[in-house]
């Protein structure tokens, strides 16, 4: 990759930790619980969706968070 004056640049490789983004369904009243949930947490409903899901993860599969992508 070339930069101003054609002088080659490096690509540094920094380790992502982007998000991915997820369009998900809820029944209605899922939805609204996890609605209240994050009013009274002060956190936004993803927020709550995220921490559910990495429970979840966790209680089914405990040896997943272990590997080298676990973040805790």
């Amino acid at each position: 990759m070339k930069g101003k004056a054609g002088k080659e640049k490096k690509k540094t490789r920094v380790q992502s930790t982007a998000a991915v983004r997820a369009s998900i369904s809820f029944p209605a009243d899922i939805y609204e619980t996890l609605d209240i949930i994050a009013k009274q947490k002060k956190v936004s409903l993803a927020w709550v969706v995220r921490e559910a899901a990495e429970q979840y993860i966790g209680e089914k599969w405990p040896l997943f968070n272990q590997g080298a992508g676990a973040q805790q």
